[in-house]
């Protein structure tokens, strides 16, 4: 029997924005259906519309042509409708067997809980992910990869009509995003409705098969994926031919002496780590999920001990015990996990711009100057070019790329020297991107440097100068941009022993 999902008219004001304009469409089982749309374009609010968490101002939805209510989630999980967002909604101090039956442990006639049951059905599971976690393991002991598929598995576990997967791949290697989509085809097959948003068009390409279009929240077209180009659904998305991003980049300047220099770094994870950084250079970082990118970055912030080497910042010392102490010597980290370590969801998107410039803005009494806060505020507002109705609004209320900039923003505003960017455009649409590979080309272009971490292969080889590749802790070579493809870099990353090489 197949399934229906129906959107009859939706339409959703915030205070001084509408996020949703009389918003229908209707999708059946079956099929895979993404949602496109840039940032703010409405699909996160549609979700959490569908998932119980906000409510609609006007319009209706249907689950099988009854119309559906929830007030909050619970309710559209005991109906059958399970969302699963890229911000995780797991409970860290509870183990993997618990989280994926979280609400409905099996319980012995005793009234006590069935450990044992419990854990045979989380690994029976597991083992159909084809995941080496252990079902005891306490979620916040496992890799964000590893946290992220928990969490599909949670809704993997239920008796589920409609599943959505807002962003599910960000965090995963590539061996379980295959898993991933064979679970996908498998659900499709059982007849669930899959909604699948996601900004790689290479995953659109692979497992959808209608696209929703979604444009300053109203629906734009429902099309079938094979009768359209990979171009024509990003122009219909961002209502402009954006043509090769990379190509119209210009990072082709005179770079400067040595700025940043990284000497045999070693810490819990990293082994021996040692490069060079140029004024206005962009040095990428590749590796797989795992290959301790993140954390040699954490190490030089201060945010990781380090157990032996050397940080030198124009030729001083630049070994930090803090993140704050990195940022007053000029290095600044834009983390890779922007809901845990990026924002401040309970401030606005002004204070969460300032926070990092409270100290130069106070006078020595410790008052702040309002209208300079304010002033700095705006101005970066319209540089990034952040979609807010005003500057109180709060953070967390916005779009994941408009969250994104709004931090960039804050770590720009102290004018650093070295700018370490781990994941930037995770969860951003492709006109989102284009604006912050221009910025970042523009930065560098002024002379700072730029270290970008990134799993997106094409993103590495189109922003940077030189590519070092890593894999377990170790550096494994180094390539240039003349000489990046991405058979080379997948080589490094995958290299059975170590060993640093030109590849």
């Amino acid at each position: 029997m197949k399934n229906t999902l129906e959107f009859r008219k939706i339409t959703k004001y915030f205070p001084g924005v509408k996020a949703l304009d009389d918003f229908s469409f209707k999708v059946e089982s079956g099929e895979v259906i993404a949602f496109l749309g840039e940032n703010g374009a409405g699909k996160s609010t549609l979700l959490k519309i569908l998932n119980g968490d906000y409510q609609p101002t006007s319009g209706a939805y249907l689950l099988n042509e009854k119309e559906m209510h929830f007030n909050n989630p619970k309710e559209a999980i005991d109906a059958g409708i399970s969302v699963i967002y890229q911000e995780r909604q797991i409970l860290m101090d509870l183990d993997v067997a618990e989280n994926i039956f979280l609400g409905r442990l099996p319980i012995k006639k005793s009234g006590l809980i069935d450990t044992k049951k419990l854990h045979l059905d989380a690994k029976a599971i597991i083992d159909e992910f084809g995941l080496s976690i252990d079902s005891r393991s306490k979620v916040k002991d496992l890799s964000i990869a590893h946290q992220q598929m928990v969490e599909i598995m949670k809704a993997y576990s239920r008796e589920l009509k409609v599943i959505a997967f807002d962003e599910p791949t960000a965090s995963l290697s590539d061996s379980e995003i295959v898993v991933l989509f064979k679970i996908i085809d498998k659900l499709k097959k059982e007849n669930k409705i899959i909604i699948y948003v996601s900004h790689r068009m290479k995953e659109i390409d692979e497992i959808v098969d209608k696209v929703v279009v979604f444009k300053d929240g109203r629906f734009v077209d429902l099309v079938k994926k094979d009768e359209v180009t990979r171009q024509q659904l990003i122009k219909i998305m961002v209502g402009r031919d954006l043509g090769n991003i990379f190509s119209e980049l210009q990072i082709d300047h005179k770079l400067g002496e040595v700025l940043l220099e990284v000497k045999n770094l070693s810490s819990d994870y990293i082994k021996d780590i040692s490069f060079k950084v140029k004024k206005g250079e962009i040095l990428g970082f590749a590796g797989l999920v795992g290959a301790g990118r993140t954390e040699v970055m954490r190490a030089i912030i201060g945010a990781d001990t380090i157990k032996s080497g050397y940080i030198i910042l124009e030729g001083k010392n630049a070994i930090s015990k803090s993140p704050k102490e990195a940022m007053e010597k000029g290095i600044v980290l834009v983390p890779e996990d922007r809901k845990t370590q990026g924002i401040l969801p309970n401030l606005s998107v002004g204070e969460n711009i300032s926070i990092s410039l409270l100290k130069k803005l106070s006078n020595n009494l410790g008052f702040i100057d309002v209208k300079k806060e304010k002033e700095i505020v705006i101005e970066n507002i319209d540089k990034f070019n952040i979609k807010t109705p005003y500057p109180e609004k709060k953070i967390a209320e916005l779009s994941g790329g408009n969250q994104q900039k709004a931090i960039v923003a804050r770590w720009l505003a102290t004018n650093p020297k070295v700018l370490i960017l781990d994941e930037p455009t995770k969860g951003i649409d492709v006109g989102a991107k284009s604006e912050f590979y221009r910025f970042i080309c523009e930065i560098a272009k002024v002379g700072m440097s730029v270290i970008l971490v990134s799993s997106e292969l094409p993103e590495i080889i189109g922003l940077s100068h030189r590519i070092l590749v890593m894999k377990s802790g170790e550096i494994t070579g180094e390539i240039l941009k003349e000489d990046a493809t991405e058979d080379r870099i997948l080589s490094l990353a995958m290299l059975d022993e170590g060993g640093y090489s030109n590849a």
